[in-house]
């Protein structure tokens, strides 16, 4: 029996990982969403801005509005006194009116 001939191969290094373009991608992309965190943050800085401001025009308007219900209740309380003096006044009227019919009508 003849020996059969020796089997010889070349073996192929596998390539290797690149490990600097993989993560060099994913610092980018967490340079990105960092970006667009801060980003994020700095419109919320200025919306609570706004709406920080926005709460003291409400509450400058609110004082005037609360100033001007003070000056109506005022009015209508001088205007209910006067109105008062006139309805005695005319219950007055009236009571002489009615004192003048009964004198004239004897």
């Amino acid at each position: 029996m003849s020996e059969p001939p020796p089997v010889t191969a070349e073996i192929i290094a596998f390539p290797p990982r690149r490990s600097g373009p993989a993560r060099d991608a994913g610092q980018e992309r967490l340079q990105r969403a960092l970006a667009a965190l801060d980003e994020a943050v700095a419109g919320q800085r200025a919306a609570i801005a706004a709406w920080r401001g926005a709460l003291a025009n409400l509450s400058t308007v609110v004082s005037g509005l609360g100033d001007s219900l003070h000056r109506y209740r005022s009015s209508l309380d001088t205007l209910g006194t006067r109105v008062a003096g006139l309805h005695t006044q005319a219950l007055r009227l009236e009571r002489i009116a009615d004192a003048a019919l009964v004198t004239r009508a004897d």
